[in-house]
């Protein structure tokens, strides 16, 4: 079945597409009708307009959103720093004031979860490239948290946050409606957009990679057709949902920006979940990654990875992407007279990968395990561990199901990927023997027809 069976049900309504427009109201008419910015909106509200691209973009890639709310956004306080040995976002907090880059193959073990902290406290930057400022680039976090955020809001000025739960339930209170997100479902928060993380089934954990320039997208199918892979009626946006807290002595807020990696509090009398209504193309959406329409070979040779491709966040360069979001399911191997798992590359694209659940089929070592993450950074050679060559090179090629129970996925990038501080040494969960147990036992097999017996 093409759904993940869920043990917590989803109680909340969703409108259904990618890139879509769209409108929602809370209250019936609280939706201008054919104008955006009425001299004296309905119920006395204020318009506001949220802007995701510049106004003069194309408008195929333009998105925007009119939201309908009882306070606007800019009803605040000066926004203050927030002490830096309090949170792990930023590069300046650490002793080293850096990024590493290296091209040694690295794999960590499973992260901890925290119970201690909650979203905001729980992020850690574990590897990056690029750079926020000038909107280039991508960031890759690892999260843990055991708290709900209190009466706060948190939102990232640096790019798009895609969510990948590996443990526990995020309930996700957005501005433009409210989120469950569970393990084997993905969300994208756009950058600039509020919200609030509750948890409702305990301590939560997995991973993040935020896209600094641009917005994610479907791929382009190409000679697949026009239906395959990620479908867009499968993706899930939330309806309008708002807070009315008019009693402005029990109102205290905070909302907490990421501004450059760096964090900064803002306190305001109101709530920040006031949007009664709302319409446009730019918002949060969900997807449940048991929706995807695997494409694979029904003849020989094994793929690219690029066949799995969720989303893309596209650089310039047609084809080259700052991210993709790329994921192995379970599915079928029927290839003949093929080497099944993937083949020992050297890649242009630095590749990140995780583990949600189960094992993945082409490590047969034990060591890459759920909530734990390898990088493989540009032109480092990896592929199947001896393990896994081993039983693939002499396997019964008939029809085979893999990754029952699993699901693994990849952040792959064009660029060169540099490693924080914390995501070397401070968590202290890198794999010193990754290389040792995983290719230098690989076997001799060569046989030179030229030398004498």
């Amino acid at each position: 079945m093409p759904v993940t069976q869920f043990s917590v049900p989803d109680s909340y309504s969703y409108q259904n597409g990618f890139n879509s427009y769209f409108e929602s109201e809370a209250i019936p008419g609280a939706l201008p009708v054919a104008q955006n910015s009425p001299q004296k909106p309905p119920y006395g509200l204020y318009a506001e307009k949220l802007s995701g691209t510049a106004f003069t973009a194309p408008r195929h890639e333009n998105k925007q959103t009119w939201l309908y709310r009882i306070l606007p956004s800019a009803a605040h306080a000066n926004y203050q720093p927030i002490s830096q040995d309090t949170y792990h976002t930023s590069l300046s907090s650490e002793k080293k004031q850096t990024l590493h880059h290296i091209p040694n193959q690295l794999r960590w073990n499973p992260f901890d979860l925290d119970e201690k902290v909650d979203w905001v406290h729980g992020l850690h930057l574990v590897a990056g490239a690029g750079d926020p400022t000038v909107k280039s680039g991508l960031g890759i976090l690892l999260y843990a948290a055991g708290k709900d955020m209190g009466k706060e809001a948190f939102y990232s000025a640096d790019g798009d946050f895609l969510i990948v739960p590996q443990h526990g339930v995020l309930d996700i209170q957005t501005e433009l409606g409210k989120i469950l997100v569970r393990p084997n479902e993905i969300c994208v928060i756009p950058r600039g957009i509020k919200y609030r993380v509750t948890l409702p089934s305990g301590p939560v954990r997995g991973y993040i990679c935020e896209l600094y320039q641009g917005h994610y997208q479907l791929p382009e199918l190409g000679p697949i057709g026009s239906n395959g892979l990620a479908n867009a009626r499968d993706f899930q946006t939330p309806v309008a949902s708002f807070d009315d807290d008019d009693d402005a002595s029990n109102s205290k807020y905070h909302v907490i920006s990421k501004f450059n990696n760096n964090l900064f509090s803002a306190k305001q009398n109101h709530t920040p979940f006031d949007v009664v209504s709302w319409h446009g193309n730019y918002y949060p959406f969900k997807y449940d990654l048991g929706r995807f329409n695997v494409i694979g070979t029904t003849s020989f040779d094994h793929p690219d990875p690029s066949i799995f491709t969720v989303l893309t966040g596209p650089s310039d360069h047609p084809g080259t992407a700052i991210a993709d979001f790329v994921i192995f399911p379970p599915r079928w191997l029927v290839a003949e007279d093929t080497f099944r798992p993937p083949w020992y590359h050297r890649n242009t694209m630095s590749e990140f990968m995780g583990l949600i659940s189960g094992d993945y089929d082409a490590k047969v070592g034990g060591g890459f395990r759920p909530a734990g993450a390898s990088l493989h950074n540009i032109m480092s050679a990896h592929g199947p561990d001896s393990g896994a060559h081993e039983k693939a090179s002499n396997a019964d090629l008939k029809p085979q199901k893999v990754g029952e129970g699993s699901m693994a996925f990849m952040f792959e990038s064009s660029l060169m990927v540099g490693v924080s501080e914390w995501g070397l040494k401070t968590c202290q969960k890198v794999q010193e023997d990754y290389n040792a147990e995983s290719w230098e036992p690989l076997k001799r097999h060569f046989v030179n027809p030229h030398k004498s017996a």
